[in-house]
């Protein structure tokens, strides 16, 4: 490595955040990259492990080590050809990937991990702004056809292999626009829509055509999941017209809360609120009325999506904002205690930082409202013993509450679709395929294959990248008898 001792000399550098009552005030990204000496600071962190356990910590396995060094040396373009090579689409990662990465990190055991996402986030965006990230196109065409269903991570990304093969893609997506839940679902505070764009650019440049606005199927009827289709194909039509069909979309069912009050007006799943911001940011008319604006608003679920509930509250205007966890508090340890594998540990976002009341052990027991609208919330506080949970007894309260959102988690993928192919499903409703040795990604139905959360459940954006990049390589094998596209 470039500097052999650079993990004791230098501390780790966080990005810095635009101040939290400035970014309140507008839809734009507030994480600007490092600098090139900060990055280059960071890069001379990395302790050259005789065992890179980041790499392994990485969904795409990033040749993590290799890039630090590379920063160091102020040698970008290596860099985000090194990155390339196993992650199709960085400034995604770098912007909302949670970076286990970095609880892998050797350093992590006892110090600050080496800032990995900041120094990825440096590499992408240097690359787009020197002009080095340029369209790939095949050398050769396969004169064979896949058609890839869902255009999130994992779509995109099986899709831009695909095409790289050599072989004719067409991204089908039920929305107006391309993306999935990167487009509708993570706030522009967070990811703006120029990243997905511009990549777009580069993949029809490399043969992929893409067709917004189709559902494949008959419309499901689920509700909570955004769908803006104007037009439909019949999944029949896509197997007999393609030489492979992959499904790509994601786990969009959400969880239900059945408490009495759950039909009140106000009362919504968080996918019928996040996608509308998103719409309103990218200059639609006609969206829908649903606001935060001067409202009481409670957010059930503590994850990552109640958090962008939180932020996106916050920017319309919010009279408070409140979020309770079903499970108890995780522990605030500094330290990671199951190194190197992913901790539980209590995580604050910039969102929480913007300002939330957080609780956590609190099971909602019913909404109450007047005319028809949510107005309040009754709920008991839980006790957790040996895995189990009793509620706590004289320990019911009511809060004030005009928006009620359910972040909850989702459960599975739409299952029409699923129905609609006739393929084999898991015991959690997802497309059942196995991911290693012959005949990988393969579903039970002929030449239909599927990757991402319709796959494997909710679950991260690398790890969608990951599967969508290894379901490429699948299907390629399957329609050449060989590959030589990375696993």
């Amino acid at each position: 490595m470039g500097k052999v001792t650079g993990f004791l000399e230098f501390e780790r550098v966080e990005e810095a955040y635009e101040a939290k009552e400035r970014r309140k005030q507008h839809f734009r990204e507030f994480i600007p990259p490092l600098t090139d000496e900060q990055a280059k600071i960071q890069g001379a962190r990395c302790m050259d492990c005789g065992i890179p356990f980041c790499m392994s910590g990485c969904p795409v396995n990033n040749i993590i080590p290799d890039w630090n060094d590379l920063v160091y040396r102020q040698d970008w373009k290596s860099a985000i050809e090194t990155l390339h090579s196993t992650n199709n689409f960085p400034e995604f990662t770098g912007r909302i990937c949670p970076a286990p990465c970095e609880e892998a990190c050797v350093l992590r055991i006892n110090e600050d991990a080496v800032g990995i996402k900041s120094i990825e986030h440096a590499i992408i965006d240097k690359a787009w702004e020197m002009g080095w990230v340029r369209p790939q196109p095949a050398s050769r065409k396969t004169g064979r056809k896949v058609a890839v269903v869902g255009s999130g991570p994992a779509g995109l990304a099986c899709a831009q292999q695909l095409a790289r093969a050599g072989h004719a893609v067409v991204v089908f997506e039920k929305n107006d626009r391309i993306g999935g839940l990167l487009r509708y679902g993570i706030p522009d505070f967070k990811m703006e829509k120029s990243h997905i764009d511009r990549r777009m650019e580069q993949m029809a440049a490399e043969g992929v055509s893409f067709r917004a606005g189709v559902r494949v199927g008959r419309q499901h009827s689920g509700k909570g999941v955004p769908d803006w289709a104007t037009g439909m194909i019949a999944p029949g039509k896509l197997t007999t017209e393609f030489d492979a069909v992959v499904l790509a979309g994601g786990a969009e069912q959400p969880r239900e809360l059945p408490v009495p009050g759950r039909e009140l007006d106000g009362v919504h799943y968080a996918m019928e609120f996040l996608p509308l911001q998103n719409k309103r940011v990218a200059g639609d008319a006609g969206v829908p009325d649903l606001w935060a604006t001067d409202k009481h608003v409670v957010i059930i679920g503590g994850g990552d999506t109640g958090s962008d509930c939180v932020g996106t509250a916050n920017r319309h205007g919010a009279k408070s904002v409140t979020q309770f966890e079903l499970l108890p508090m995780p522990p605030d340890v500094e330290r990671n205690p199951v190194w190197p594998y992913w901790p539980t540990r209590l995580r604050t976002s910039s969102s929480h930082e913007e300002g939330v009341s957080r609780d956590w052990s609190i099971a909602t027991r019913e909404f109450t409202g007047e005319g028809g609208k949510v107005k309040a919330l009754k709920a008991v506080r839980l006790e957790w013993k040996e895995g189990g949970m009793s509620e706590v007894p004289g320990s019911e309260f009511t809060l004030p509450a005009d928006l009620v959102l359910l972040a909850m988690g989702f459960v599975s993928p739409v299952q029409s679709v699923l129905d609609a192919f006739g393929v084999d499903k898991d015991a959690r409703g997802n497309a059942k395929a196995t991911t290693d040795g012959a005949g990988c990604y393969a579903t039970s139905a002929p030449r239909v294959f599927t990757a991402g959360d319709m796959r494997r459940g909710q679950s991260l954006v690398v790890w969608a990248i990951r599967e969508g990049r290894q379901c490429a390589r699948a299907v390629d094998e399957f329609l050449m008898g060989s590959s030589e596209l990375p696993r």
